[in-house]
């Protein structure tokens, strides 16, 4: 086991190092964590899981510093009816799956929120005021994992067949995938537009947060739960009216944004490490096939939308 941790150790320093020299993309760190953990195991499990969100909400923050306030207000607004429209349709189809297929209701609804949101975010916010069970949580994130895992995958190379333009697939990630991390690196290998309106446009989805936990606590009939706000967001924009407003010098703001970028594939590997198939099936296949027709609804659904308008 020791020995474990000090290969497991190595490996992350030697991804660390291949990050930093430029060697690394986005579905490579995703694989490679995924990897690390399949061959030598995670010792880590609690710590990968609080590096991964403090390690991504730093990456998001670093991303407003190669962003201008003008193009961000932009894009808000463009994506605004595309956004309301794909929470309000998977939340209806995802509360009708869970009677049809007879999922738990509370991890129906976690999985539901996860989808139509953003992913572990959605998950972590709302567990505590439907009073979700730690099994329902760990499940629920864990299927959230591994459908963002194979939408880094296979995303890029469906844009690029479908000769989609890098507007409108950073539109098609922040819409079709569950985590800012895995919208974000999809889109970090599309090109920089692509990812600047991914990251907008997922972050300005995020807000919804606040509106899904009022619907759930009125769901759930439960009372006196906190709700809480995504304070990165804040971090975010300020970043953007200093990059806006030239208020660190541009070489300073390049070099933050060029950080944010390499953090962020770090925290794709992080994240590869905390799939675990083993999870998954031990908990039976209706769950994930529940996630992955909720899944598919919103890619097919924002896709087309995207194409005609």
């Amino acid at each position: 086991m020791q020995q474990n941790k000090h290969l497991q150790l190595f490996l992350l320093a030697t991804m660390l190092v291949l990050v930093g020299a430029g060697y690394i993309s986005s579905p490579m760190a995703l694989l490679a964590g995924f990897l690390i953990a399949l061959l030598v195991g995670n010792a880590y499990k609690e710590q990968t899981k609080k590096a991964i969100q403090y390690l991504l909400k730093l990456a998001v923050i670093g991303l407003g510093f190669g962003i201008s306030l003008e193009a961000a207000i932009a894009t808000s607004i463009d994506g605004f009816l595309i956004t309301l429209l794909s929470i309000l349709l998977t939340l209806m189809l995802g509360l009708a799956l869970i009677r049809l297929l007879g999922i738990d209701k509370k991890l129906g609804f976690l999985l539901t929120s996860g989808t139509s949101i953003c992913g572990g975010s959605a998950i972590a916010a709302v567990a505590p005021i439907i009073r979700a069970e730690n099994w329902s949580v760990t499940l629920a994130i864990g299927i959230v994992f591994l459908l963002n895992a194979i939408a880094l995958l296979i995303f890029p190379p469906i844009g690029h067949f479908l000769d989609l333009t890098q507007e409108q697939f950073g539109l098609w990630c922040a819409i079709a995938i569950h985590d800012t991390s895995s919208v974000v690196g999809a889109a970090l290998d599309y090109g920089d537009r692509a990812l600047e309106i991914a990251t907008t446009v997922k972050l300005a989805r995020t807000l919804w947060i606040i509106p899904l936990s009022l619907f759930a606590a009125f769901l759930f009939k439960t009372e006196g739960q906190k709700i809480k706000f995504p304070i990165f967001i804040i971090g975010f924009i300020f970043a953007i009216f200093i990059n806006t407003y030239a208020l660190l010098p541009p070489s300073a703001s390049s070099a933050l944004f060029f950080l944010a970028k390499k953090c962020l594939l770090f925290t794709l590997c992080l994240v590869g490490m905390s799939i675990s198939i083993q999870d998954l099936k031990s908990n039976g296949w209706r769950p994930v096939l529940f996630a992955l027709f909720l899944w598919l609804f919103i890619s097919v659904f924002s896709l087309l939308y995207i194409k005609v308008m």
